[in-house]
């Protein structure tokens, strides 16, 4: 791409970050040739981070399975017949445990999950209890949990909680399709107390899950378009599993994932993009195109919540092979 092209990109505020993208705007960023959109996106990457550096984080899911909510791609729902067994909530001892094995692997971040459509106050003593001991490991903390009320976030904010996972999954106009029990609205009402009480927000969403281009554009504009951006943008490539809505859907063309990396890198030219779920499938090559599209962020660990992840051994092979080093 010249110079020029370059240049006839949307215009940039004065810290390189904007608020206001149009669903136009970003549509015509995924239409671009697909040789000019990476290197767009790897110039605004390379502004921003060190493009040989990745973050790693680790995820465990503190509490399995007979989730209320009817999300289509989740093997937790209660409303699908998976073969998944619910477990309780772990023992502190036994997140501990798993953080100082993740922290061993070069994980920095350890992100912990509950299947919950919201914590009741006594769960959120336990969880509590949880980033305490996982921060005394010397370990940025992050929950998902489901929605949170105000109290409940400024309570995980004086905790010492660092991050927390609430993603926005699609567009607003193709979210009915995938999800009916709790609305798009209620998933930006907890984003906004996540950040009103000065916690870090971990928001992304899937691809893979039936919808079109544009529903992708919608998403990364709701994310861009927020007050301040997400340090964190998980882009997950749906795991279809057996006994969901979606477990037959046509995978996505897998230049398209690139894509939606390569955007997501140019909206928000600060904020970590998490090559999430889906990288037990992807070719190396893919990935390599991923992490100069923009993506600098990883969940490492063989399991992530109930589906596979990449082996940790592949993972290192792979940095070295590229070049890579842990953030």
């Amino acid at each position: 791409m010249t110079e020029q092209a370059t240049s006839a990109a949307a215009p940039q505020a004065p810290n390189g970050l904007r608020h206001d993208w149009s669903r136009e705007e970003i549509l015509e960023l995924f239409g671009r040739p697909f040789m000019d959109l990476l290197y767009q996106a790897h110039r605004v990457h390379r502004a921003h981070f060190d493009p040989n550096a990745i973050q790693v984080s680790s995820l465990l899911s503190i509490k399995t399975g007979a989730c209320p909510e009817d999300c289509a791609y989740c093997p937790q729902s209660a409303h699908h017949a998976v073969a998944l067994e619910p477990e309780r909530l772990l023992p502190v001892e036994a997140v501990v445990a798993e953080a100082r094995a993740a922290k061993a692997r070069g994980a920095t971040r350890f992100c912990m999950g509950a299947a919950w459509r919201q914590p009741r106050d006594r769960d959120l003593e336990r969880v509590i209890e949880m980033v305490r001991a996982v921060k005394a490991e010397g370990l940025e903390t992050c929950l998902t949990l489901g929605m949170l009320t105000r109290d409940q976030a400024r309570r995980l904010r004086a905790a010492g909680l660092d991050y927390y996972n609430h993603n926005l999954d699609t567009s607003p106009e193709f979210y009915g399709e995938i999800i009916h029990t709790r609305t798009y609205e209620d998933r930006l009402r907890t984003l906004a107390y996540v950040r009103e009480a000065g916690l870090k927000v971990c928001a992304g969403g899937i691809i893979g899950l039936g919808e079109s281009r544009a529903d992708r554009a919608g998403l990364l504009q709701q994310l861009a378009n927020l007050p301040h951006h997400p340090e964190s943008v998980p882009i997950n490539l749906l795991v279809r599993v057996e006994g969901t809505p979606l477990a037959d859907v046509e995978p996505p063309d897998p230049f398209e994932l690139v894509r939606t990396i390569a955007v997501a890198r140019i909206l928000m030219p600060a904020s970590r993009v998490r090559l999430s779920a889906g990288r037990a499938d992807m070719e190396d090559s893919l990935q390599a195109l991923c992490f100069f599209a923009g993506a600098n962020s990883i969940f490492h660990g063989e399991r992530l919540l109930t589906t596979p992840n990449a082996a940790t051994d592949r993972d290192r092979r792979l940095f070295e092979r590229l070049g890579l080093v842990p953030a």
